[in-house]
């Protein structure tokens, strides 16, 4: 564990780390991956915490998996019947705070796949700057299994001495992936 430690104090204290981006992450109702029913989202700029926005989103399509999806997050239909749709929140609230910035986000394969599917769904032009980081990755590059065990959000984490609260919650989970990057990024 010593060693991997090492490395990540190494990468943290080189310049050439990534000082400005977004973490985001987003949870979904069901299986499709336009169903965002949550978003969360920490500004990082200049290597420091500079916002943070949670919104829940009522999802497209609007149905949720009761054994599944409420289970891991607990969000449910209740939750988001009055919350707005996709485009009024990414548009007014989200897209000012990331315009420009890299996102990055742990498993950012999901993240991003969910991102162009409500895009898609809503006949919104994804924008060609958008471009995603992935802590995840950065992990196993960086952390050996045999010293982890796994490279989930919680465990890198904890392994990084990162407090880390509400997994599946989107906004914990945005800022667990912000505090990793600024460590592995």
């Amino acid at each position: 564990i010593f060693a991997g430690r090492e490395i990540c104090r190494e990468r943290n204290r080189n310049d050439d780390r990534m000082k400005d981006f977004a973490a985001i992450d987003f949870e979904t109702a069901n299986g499709r991956p336009s169903s965002i029913c949550s978003v969360g989202l920490v500004v990082v700029r200049g290597g420091e915490i500079a916002g943070r926005l949670h919104r829940l989103i009522r999802p497209t399509p609007n149905y949720y998996y009761r054994f599944f999806t409420e289970q891991i997050h607990g969000i449910c239909a209740e939750d988001t019947d009055d919350a707005p749709l996709f485009p009024e929140v990414w548009n007014t609230e989200v897209a000012p705070l990331v315009d420009g910035l890299p996102l990055v986000a742990h498993n950012a394969a999901f993240d991003e796949r969910a991102l162009r599917a409500a895009y898609e769904a809503y006949g919104m032009d994804y924008p060609a700057d958008y471009r995603f980081y992935c802590t995840l990755r950065a992990a196993r590059r960086l952390i050996p299994k045999a010293e982890i065990g796994n490279h989930r959000l919680p465990t890198v984490c904890a392994w990084l001495g990162i407090p880390f609260e509400g997994h599946h919650h989107a906004l914990a989970d945005a800022e667990g992936c912000a505090r990793i990057a600024m460590r592995l990024l």
